[in-house]
């Protein structure tokens, strides 16, 4: 049988290793860590979002200009296979009140330790600290190991080496010059799903560091959504942070800054909270007047308390203005290392449509090395476990398998 060589453990490196093993493939997966599934562990810290439950077109917007690219991959393995594909592996799932995804031990260890000992049974060969360091000139792969540099030559060979986030993980770019030095395009690496910093005063970080802020309508260059974020010691972070950090970034490669405008009570108009701020106070101070006309209090209150001059804090217009619509002005993001995912990577249009690299017949390529993106929400997981499934396929048509 042909054998067949996966560079890369992570979720998108084994789906495509399982996949070559269903068809009777001889599989070697290398990965440069002590350990396979780093980032995947990771990412059950905070539950392991496996996918959604949502429509499946609706699903495919969150992709935006990426769907077109993606589609044809998560069509043949959408969400109701993947938690199928779990369940299978004997974890038990459920959908949370956002139709999120979840294993119900809301962590990614038994997940992975079932996983891999399915690939075990499969004929896995699992060789751990093998980084890639280049091709041979016969095109061989080039690993540095403890015991020395190691050739090895497959049949077909698929990349799955990670973008650019959490390089600590594993996923640290070092693949890009050895791809360009083959006449690759590669798209430079940016920060993807991240925060974004904030000068915020001592005063405001003593009280309100780490505090959610709850169910505001967040508004960037039209793109408006509602949820939640927090306050950190750098500036913002938080889901409906994230879900803007595509257009905030654009924002500000193409203008220099990106305006973040937060409406802190989206469920009244302007008329509504212009009628209550408007009100008199009495012998109340703002702080008491705002709580107890609009519920505005604790971080919600000291923001505008933050960002706002005293003439702002006592006109009626412009506090008003600035609950439905306090502006914050951002120039720059977190750094990419401390990003959730990365934007970035080998252009699709380098690969057919198997993902098989044009230039280099036999290598495919896989998950977040490819230039995409997606929101939180387990759109990047999906769309990683279907990369790994299409390169595979790609793989085994190539053999005509």
């Amino acid at each position: 049988m042909p054998t067949a060589a996966v560079i890369g453990g992570g979720p998108s490196g084994l789906m495509a290793a399982e996949t070559l093993l269903n068809q009777g493939l001889t599989v070697d997966l290398y990965e440069a860590k002590p350990s396979v599934g780093r980032k995947f562990l990771m990412a059950g810290k905070s539950g392991l979002n496996l996918t959604h439950a949502e429509s499946f077109d609706k699903f495919l917007n969150r992709f935006e200009k990426d769907q077109l690219k993606l589609a044809p991959f998560i069509k043949h393995l959408p969400p109701v296979a993947i938690r199928k594909w779990v369940e299978d592996l004997g974890i038990e799932t459920f959908e949370g009140t956002s139709q999120r995804i979840f294993p119900k031990v809301m962590k990614a260890s038994p997940l992975l330790r079932n996983w891999l000992r399915r690939l075990e049974k499969l004929g896995l060969k699992i060789h751990l600290k093998h980084k890639w360091i280049g091709l041979s000139n016969d095109l061989q792969l080039k690993f540095s190991t403890p015991t020395g540099n190691f050739l090895s030559n497959h049949d077909v060979k698929i990349f799955a080496l990670g973008g650019a986030s959490w390089p600590k993980l594993g996923s640290d770019a070092n693949w890009i010059n050895i791809i360009q030095q083959q006449n690759i395009p590669v798209t430079p690496f940016r920060p993807s799903n991240c925060g974004f910093n904030v000068n915020w005063s001592d005063i405001f970080l003593s009280k309100y560091s780490g505090a959610p802020v709850k169910s505001c309508r967040v508004t960037v260059s039209g793109l408006q959504k509602t949820g939640d974020f927090n306050i950190t010691d750098y500036g913002l972070e938080g889901g409906v942070i994230y879900s803007h950090s595509r257009v905030i970034l654009d924002d500000i490669y193409k203008k220099g800054r990106a305006i973040i405008s937060i409406d802190f009570i989206p469920e009244k108009n302007y008329d509504e909270v212009f009628s209550l701020v408007s009100k008199t106070k009495g012998k109340n101070t703002l702080t008491n007047h705002l709580r107890k006309t609009l519920r505005l209090s604790g971080v919600r209150a000291n923001l505008l308390r933050e960002l706002l001059s005293s003439e702002e804090l006592n006109s009626a217009v412009l506090l008003t203005k600035s609950i439905k619509a306090l502006e914050i002005p951002i120039y720059r993001s977190q750094p990419i290392d401390r990003a959730i995912s990365s934007a970035g990577g080998i252009n699709f249009n380098a690969t057919d449509e198997n993902l098989m690299i044009k230039k280099m017949p036999g290598f495919f390529v896989t998950g977040e090395m490819l230039d995409w993106d997606a929101p939180t929400g387990g759109y990047l997981l999906t769309a990683c476990f279907a990369l790994g499934l299409g390169a595979a396929n790609g793989a085994l048509k190539w053999l005509k398998c």
